[in-house]
């Protein structure tokens, strides 16, 4: 995904705080969705289809990978 990184528009949660904790980034990709670590821009990043982001995002708000 490293070729793309320069025309992607990178977006932090609005929930994210400004203390450094754990955020995400995403950006929309033509047909997926970009996630990558706030705190480690040029790290990894994973791209999802829509639908699988979308199971994902809805996985998160139930719940379903808090400790």
């Amino acid at each position: 995904m490293s070729a793309l990184d320069l025309s992607l528009q990178w977006r932090k949660s609005s929930k994210s705080g400004s203390e450094g904790g754990t955020c995400v980034e995403v950006a929309g990709m033509e047909g997926d969705v970009a996630v990558r670590d706030s705190t480690d821009p040029n790290g990894p990043k994973l791209a999802f289809g829509r639908p699988a982001f979308g199971t994902l995002v809805s996985d998160i708000r139930a719940g379903r990978y808090d400790r």
